[in-house]
């Protein structure tokens, strides 16, 4: 009786991992080769340390890159046209973050450039609410505002200021309850979403609720548009000079 054939189909997969092992290594090789002094000592020190150089260093070979130098001639000087152009393009990457259309008529959501950052008002309207009717529990919509704009904080080291306001002719659905406390309530649940979504309490700066008193200037006061949380990202003047998101262009 003849014996049964063995199979020997499973060699080339081995070559095929060591190929791409290989290929890896060479990227990272590379990848270390292009970067600055700083980054090479501080990825040599992780390879003959980790645990030891991971203590040392505490924001991160990638994150401190992405941070750029700590040069004294690359701190970040908002006013200058380039940095303006640089917060531009921030605004646009929030929008595309979001999906969101800047000239779209009636937008959920606007970013202003300030002369220290951003200002991104978060409309609460019928059609694209934040949150749940005369309430300060958002919505899925207001969750998914609230994520995204804590990585914008978080990724770009901004100082936050955080506002609600209310439309004027609110009618509260229980006694006591009011415009006042409706606008700090829902101010705060948004900074309770920023430190969710990792935001440090430190980056918090001020949180107010200023119920109907501070109408938009181009709205009614009992415009559904003054249902809003105004959120301003200030700059630190000491911060260290962020990269441009890479998929952000500037005119």
């Amino acid at each position: 009786m003849a014996k049964k054939a063995e199979h020997h189909g499973g060699a080339w997969k081995v070559a095929y991992a060591d190929f791409v092992t290989s290929m890896m290594a060479l990227f990272m090789v590379l990848w270390i080769c292009a970067q600055n002094e700083q980054v090479r000592v501080a990825t040599s020190r992780y390879f003959k340390d980790p645990y030891k150089a991971l203590d040392d260093r505490a924001p991160g070979v990638l994150q401190e890159q992405m941070a750029g130098s700590s040069r004294s001639s690359d701190r970040l000087d908002p006013t200058a046209s380039e940095n303006q152009n640089y917060l531009k393009a921030l605004a646009r990457e929030f929008y595309s973050l979001l999906n969101v259309k800047e000239d779209e008529e009636d937008r959920p959501v606007q970013v202003d450039v300030t002369s220290d950052g951003l200002k991104i008002t978060i409309y609460d309207r019928t059609k694209k609410a934040v949150f749940k009717p005369s309430s300060s529990e958002f919505t899925e919509w207001g969750n998914f505002v609230v994520q995204t704009l804590a990585w914008l904080v978080e990724r770009y080291n901004f100082q936050v200021y955080i506002e609600g306001h209310t439309a004027k002719g609110m009618v509260a659905e229980k006694p006591g309850y009011g415009r006042w406390e409706l606008s700090a309530d829902r101010a705060n649940s948004t900074r309770r979403g920023l430190e969710f979504f990792a935001v440090s309490p430190r980056k918090i700066n001020r949180v107010s609720g200023f119920g109907d008193t501070v109408p938009l200037p181009s709205e009614e006061p009992g415009s559904e548009a003054n249902q809003r949380i105004a959120v301003s990202l200030s700059i630190q003047q000491d911060a260290p000079r962020p990269a441009v998101p890479a998929s952000s262009t500037v005119p």
